[in-house]
């Protein structure tokens, strides 16, 4: 399915959309792959032109700045709702597959297990409404759609978290950091094989979470990345999310569920630390 199908690609130049290309390159696939330089996911007239002649559409394309969004709303459901909406509907009048990625904000970040992919969304920050904006325009426009959520990402190829981290590490002798926040952290590179093998399993329309699997705090995976480098994880010092505040709320828990890809017959991305182990020396390098 992978190589006999015509790709577009959206959000080409970011931390995912990199990651995704690489895989569907490499596996020999009809990619066409855009970014902000190079498609106007905006411009109705623009997506419709390019959006022609293939079989599966990944938006990888969002404005991301969590914090940035409480006081550019309009701009992030531009790029979060108006965007993903277009996409769907030339996806659908091109008779493709659209794949939606979203994300963990479209929940409170209240609870106390694993989110199912069928809990109510109820999100408390801009971003988040923005995203659960475009999950839904996406199930309007586009039957045949795959919006698949994630969390906590990293990859070698945009600024992250461990990144950050290995950076201080290497200025501080201490850093202290939240413990108090729960979630998946998730490798860009397993995501896009996520995506590859729910359409290459011809997995039906929904939604499905694509996270990695078990869960720790920031301060938790702050010490796997210092000891990564060679650093004692003593010197993480744990904080509550008081000490942090931000112009958005943070989700004190941000683990997702997976029971929708177990009933499609799609294994789910493995132990986030056994990941870590495996994509800290690309990320790091």
């Amino acid at each position: 399915m992978i190589t006999d199908a015509r790709w577009l690609v959206t959000g080409a130049g970011g931390m995912l959309g990199s990651d995704l290309c690489e895989q569907l390159r490499r596996r020999g696939a009809d990619l066409r792959s855009y970014d902000r330089s190079t498609l106007d996911v905006t411009d109705p007239s623009h997506v419709a032109q390019l959006v022609r002649d293939v079989d599966v559409v990944v938006n990888c394309a969002a404005w991301t700045a969590v914090d940035d969004a409480e006081t550019r709303e309009s701009e992030a459901f531009a790029l979060n709702a108006v965007a993903p909406q277009l996409l769907a509907r030339a996806a659908r009048l091109a008779g493709a597959r659209m794949v939606q990625v979203s994300t963990d904000y479209v929940f409170a970040g209240d609870g106390e297990r694993p989110y199912p992919e069928s809990a109510p969304v109820a999100p408390r920050s801009a971003y988040g409404r923005t995203k659960a904006a475009g999950e839904w325009a996406v199930r309007a426009e586009a039957p045949d759609h795959l919006v698949v959520r994630t969390a906590w990402l990293y990859g070698a190829h945009g600024q992250c978290f461990p990144k950050t981290m290995a950076r201080l590490a290497a200025e501080r002798d201490e850093l202290t950091v939240v413990a108090d926040q729960m979630g998946q952290p998730t490798w860009t590179a397993d995501l896009a094989d996520l995506i590859l093998r729910l359409v290459e399993a011809d997995a039906v329309p929904g939604t499905y979470h694509g996270t990695a699997s078990g869960a720790v705090s920031w301060h938790g995976f702050t010490q796997e990345i210092v000891r990564s480098l060679g650093k004692d994880p003593a010197m993480v010092a744990p904080t509550t999310s008081e000490a942090f505040q931000r112009p958005a709320p943070r989700p004190a828990y941000s683990v997702l569920g997976h029971d929708a890809l177990l009933a499609a017959g799609v294994e789910p991305i493995g132990s986030w630390a056994e990941r870590w182990t495996v994509a800290a020396p690309q990320v790091l390098a």
